[in-house]
């Protein structure tokens, strides 16, 4: 199944785009995407932690994805 991946502040940086859509296989869970991703970009290992949002809500690990899905790497935010 095909999905659609946002990055956001640093991680748009280190993987050198703003959206790309990746396959998964069917009943991928969130934590099937993050293994994958790093997989794929293993320069997201350096960030400490990561949110990921799954179609405008946060998501946990065990969360099935769905074919279509738009799912949103957000990195922690600092500021002052």
């Amino acid at each position: 199944m095909k999905i659609k991946i946002l990055f956001f502040g640093i991680t748009t940086d280190l993987v050198g785009a703003s959206n790309l859509d990746l396959m998964l296989s069917d009943a991928s869970t969130v934590l099937d995407f993050k293994s994958l991703l790093k997989k794929n970009y293993p320069q997201l290992e350096n960030l400490d932690s990561y949110a990921i949002a799954v179609n405008e809500s946060y998501a946990t690990d065990d969360l099935t994805l769905q074919k279509n899905d738009i799912v949103a790497v957000i990195p922690p935010v600092s500021g002052g």
